[in-house]
């Protein structure tokens, strides 16, 4: 046996840890924005977080419509349509048509999505110096590998969710 190989193993078991603690993440990631709201006085926002994406999404590329909003977030038309007709009933976003194509409809945020915006924002400012703070113990190569490590698990997730597959 390779010597590095039980090393590769031990990496490997402790990406599928890691992966389990992210999904973990991620679905307390609505406790954290919930959190953030309230001390912005903010007492009524979307209960879940592909909504906040939206919105997210809408905030960054505004005036865009369905399909972009779609194309950008990797969800289908519907999804974004459904999203975006509760996000308009509850007046998050506001609807515009352009004057040169009366037949597109187009998204903008409202002051109230505005504000779900900046929360948003905030708490990715939050996460991004955790993590940046975790990364101060480590070396310029070391992370030039963890670099290179998460690149080449991207390419190959990206080629799996295309159906490439390659191994």
């Amino acid at each position: 046996m390779d010597p590095s190989e039980g090393l590769k193993r031990l990496l490997y078991d402790r990406f599928l840890h890691f992966s389990h603690v992210t999904e973990q993440i991620f679905t307390t990631e609505i406790d954290e924005f919930d959190n953030l709201a309230r001390l912005q006085g903010i007492t009524s926002y979307p209960n879940n977080m592909t909504t906040v994406h939206v919105i997210d999404c809408i905030g960054n590329n505004e005036p865009i419509n369905n399909k972009s909003i779609a194309e950008k977030m990797n969800l289908s038309k519907a999804s974004i349509t459904k999203i975006s007709t509760n996000l308009l009933k509850e007046g998050y976003i506001k609807r515009s048509r352009m004057n040169d194509n009366k037949k597109e409809v187009y998204f903008s945020l409202s002051s109230k999505g505005r504000q779900i915006f900046e929360v948003h924002a905030m708490m990715h400012e939050i996460i991004e110096r955790r993590f940046i703070s975790l990364l101060n113990s480590f070396s310029e190569s070391e992370l030039q590998a963890s670099l290179k490590f998460f690149q080449t698990m991207i390419d190959q997730s990206d080629n799996i969710v295309r159906g490439d597959g390659r191994a």
